[in-house]
């Protein structure tokens, strides 16, 4: 199952915001935070696990999965062991998350806490370090994986380097995270936020395209937004996103006829298993109006993204709908309904043999 995330900084904002915003992303069905100590380890500790405690207890209450990024410098600080994980559990965490990991023997021991707190491995370096620990019969029950993010543009990870990591996690069956960049929110952890991100490629791009890029490439079990406070409004966005099969934003033609519109928007999608390069080809849609009239009346130059219906003229293959993965010529027999939102049309990539798809007007 695919859950989204937010992230929170106590050195950055009061209690009561993070309460207020942790209750209204629980609203949107938001189910996990990340959260950070290292930066918050310059705090008086006492006050630092007063604060968490404060605001845990409230994600506690909205059955809000919490884990915390430490190092070996907040382990000591908090009088942790890698056999005594209560303090982590006392403070109403989920999880920690190692930013900088052990030798693989403690994370292998730390699997095994009583409490079942889960142990989050930085995905990110695309080392064999997770082989390492699991070379000490490490338990994969409790052992999460999670990217980076990267708070100086251009420097976040490139698509080649994240598809190889995460699939070193995902290959073992562990549960995969990715950050994503809200353009509203104000700050992460770190000084420097120019854009809060996993891949670079997502910095400037729209948050509910850069989840839906995340989930398509079948390496990503959870989008965790990196920075705070992102919008309602992007909170929302990101709720209705599909986290099953790629649900394109579209924009249709003035004029669509109101049959080839229920085709696009309502019809169950699907790409044929002998696929085209030329086209993704979702055939039911001719099968089931077959005898109804689709007349040509807008035979117009083919372009990637756009959405098709062939017309009587195409015979038997009348009221077939037909996604554009390549610019082409029109025989004169295929009506272009309408397109998919420019910032999506990469997407199309991962149309696969048999993949599923489907299409929502743009907002």
């Amino acid at each position: 199952m695919h859950r989204l995330g937010i992230s929170i900084y106590p050195n950055n904002s009061s209690v009561e915001e993070i309460q207020d915003y942790i209750r209204l992303a629980a609203k949107y069905g938001f189910e996990r935070i990340f959260t950070c100590l290292i930066s918050a380890s310059d705090k008086d500790i006492e006050l630092v696990l007063e604060e968490f405690k404060a605001i845990l207890k409230v994600a506690n209450e909205n059955s809000m999965e919490v884990i915390a990024d430490i190092d070996p410098s907040v382990f000591n600080k908090l009088k942790a062991s890698i056999f005594d994980l209560k303090v982590f559990k006392d403070m109403g965490l989920s999880g920690i998350r190692l930013d900088m990991g052990f030798s693989g023997y403690e994370e292998s021991v730390m699997t095994y806490n009583e409490y079942g707190l889960k142990i989050e491995l930085n995905i990110s370096n695309g080392t064999r370090y997770v082989d390492n620990i699991l070379s000490y019969k490490a338990n994969l029950n409790n052992l999460y994986g999670c990217h980076n993010f990267y708070p100086h543009i251009y420097t976040g990870l490139s698509y080649d380097n994240f598809i190889s990591s995460s699939k070193q996690f995902k290959d073992l069956g562990i549960r995969t995270a990715a950050f994503v960049n809200s353009p509203s929110a104000e700050y992460g952890p770190w000084p420097v936020s120019e854009g809060l991100c996993t891949l670079e490629m997502h910095r400037e791009l729209p948050i509910e395209v850069q989840a839906k890029h995340l989930f398509a490439t079948g390496v990503i079990d959870d989008v965790i937004i990196a920075n705070a406070f992102a919008s309602e409004e992007e909170l929302k966005a990101l709720s209705n996103v599909n986290r099953d099969m790629l649900e394109f934003s579209v924009e249709l033609i003035d004029g669509i006829r109101d049959l080839d519109k229920k085709i696009v928007l309502e019809e169950f999608h699907f790409n044929r298993g002998d696929s085209s390069e030329y086209m993704a080809r979702s055939t039911q849609s001719r099968v089931k109006y077959k005898g109804e009239s689709f007349p040509p009346y807008n035979v117009v130059y083919i372009k990637r993204g756009n959405i098709l219906i062939d017309t009587d003229l195409y015979t038997r293959y009348a009221g077939e709908l037909q996604l554009a993965l390549k610019d082409m010529k029109n025989t004169g027999k295929t009506n272009v309904v309408g397109k998919i939102v420019d910032e999506e049309i990469f997407l199309l990539d991962y149309i696969k043999p048999w993949s599923k798809f489907s299409f929502k007007l743009k907002e």
